[in-house]
């Protein structure tokens, strides 16, 4: 087993391209840790800077206690799995398998009996004397692991290896995987764009964007208590509900979210209170999961929105319902962009917060443009839709009037840059 330490580790590509951004980050001796986030958000390049594939620009790497930054892959005991397996055509499935032990001169009975038992964990035993070209997309990438684990590396590194497989064998996979590295006891790092593999693989999650670790934590604090608005709209299955609103404290009775047409009430017993009392008179951001929202009858005196519903979309298991309620909505807030901070420009934070004052701070007008169906800037002046799960047998239809109950305990307050106002509860 080893430990994995990231120290403000940074990458610059030619051209000053900016790809990880003093990210520091650990996994510890056995840990399942996954790198989870957007295309192009730097968490392949960090995988091969622990491989030792690519140069560290400036930080340092730790591997079980020994700086590694110059170390040469052979050296560093890692194992790698690639998206596309990289097997060698022209050797059998025991060939690709037995590689590794047959450069470090194992002995060739110990490496055949390897091969036997790690084959029929696989479950690609009955392929052993067929080529890569022969096999299915499943069992190549059944090869590419036994391959990296034969070895039994300090270390397992492994790039989206799921990514090319249909939705069924990526589940099977991804239980074996489970399985295997959890009965090894080597710690890993897993990189994926995939929430579900995640959710499901992670002992933690660390979650990146734009180069930059936006949070780390178990799956569980990860999705119920995310650091960001944009980490709270990543790892959700639905579109996530984000509604801007202004903050007040009327007579210092209560916190109250004034979304317009709805008010929702936080009460000074509520422990994120005070935290998001410090902007009243400021707008904030306010996200709510679909599942944190319910149908309820008219009679219903509890925290709710009104709308009517536009549409609704059968899901197999469950349908959603889509509630046009007149409450301004927002994009999801980019993390702020290192190279536009490096460079002294504005990110797209402050066109969100421009937005929003626009809504709020000029409310006449903002009935005039909407009534005229004139634009606010690049198409966030619609009303929102809340998307709201309605479970196997919707109460409603298209064209409804809808009253929708909202779980107050399971509001995210987000500042307009998309920072966590109400603290984790970690």
């Amino acid at each position: 087993m080893s430990s994995v330490v990231l120290d403000k580790v940074t990458k610059v590509y030619p051209g000053d391209h900016l790809a990880v951004d003093r990210l520091s980050l650990r996994a510890e001796n056995g840990e399942f840790l996954v790198l989870l986030g957007p295309s192009g958000c730097g968490k392949s390049t960090l995988l091969r800077m622990i491989a030792g594939l690519e140069e560290i620009t400036q930080g340092d790497l730790w591997l079980d206690g020994q700086l590694a930054n110059h170390l040469a892959p052979r050296e560093r005991d890692v194992a790698m799995v690639f998206q596309n397996g990289a097997l060698y055509p022209h050797r059998t499935v025991r060939g690709n398998i037995s590689f590794p032990l047959e450069i470090s001169k194992t002995d060739p009975e110990l490496v055949r009996q390897r091969v036997t038992e790690l084959s029929k964990a696989l479950h690609i035993d009955e392929t052993l004397d067929r080529r890569p070209g022969t096999l299915s997309g499943g069992q190549r990438q059944r090869v590419a692991m036994g391959r990296a684990i034969v070895r039994q590396p300090k270390l397992f590194l492994m790039d989206e290896p799921l990514s090319n497989l249909d939705a069924g064998m990526r589940t099977e996979l991804r239980m074996e995987i489970s399985a295997l590295v959890r009965s090894l006891g080597v710690t890993t790092i897993y990189v994926t764009h995939d929430q579900v593999e995640a959710l499901t693989l992670a002992d933690r999650i660390a979650i990146m964007n734009r180069g930059v670790l936006q949070d780390v934590g178990t799956p569980s604090q990860i999705y119920n208590d995310p650091a960001t608005a944009f980490v709270a709209a990543f790892l959700n299955s639905q579109q996530l509900n984000l509604l801007a609103a202004t903050v007040r404290t009327p007579q210092n009775q209560y916190v109250m979210l004034d979304f317009g047409p709805h008010r929702l009430i936080i009460p000074w017993s509520d422990p994120r209170a005070y935290a998001i009392s410090q902007h009243t008179g400021g707008q904030v951001l306010v996200g709510m999961r679909p599942d944190g929202l319910a149908p309820v009858p008219e009679s219903y005196d509890g925290p709710s929105f009104f709308g009517r519903v536009r549409a609704l979309e059968y899901h197999g298991h469950e349908w959603l319902a889509y509630i046009e309620c007149g409450a301004p909505a927002v994009p999801v807030p980019e993390p702020p962009d290192p190279r536009a901070r490096a460079n002294g420009r504005q990110n797209g934070s402050g066109r969100i917060g421009a937005f929003v004052k626009r809504m709020f701070g000029h409310e006449e007008e903002r009935q005039d443009q909407e009534q005229t169906g004139q634009h606010l800037g690049s198409g966030h002046h619609r009303r929102a839709d809340l998307i709201v799960r309605v479970g196997g047998r919707p109460a409603w239809r298209a064209g409804d009037a809808a009253k929708v109950g909202v779980d107050t305990s399971r509001l995210m307050i987000f500042t307009l840059d998309g920072a966590r106002i109400d603290p984790p509860r970690r």
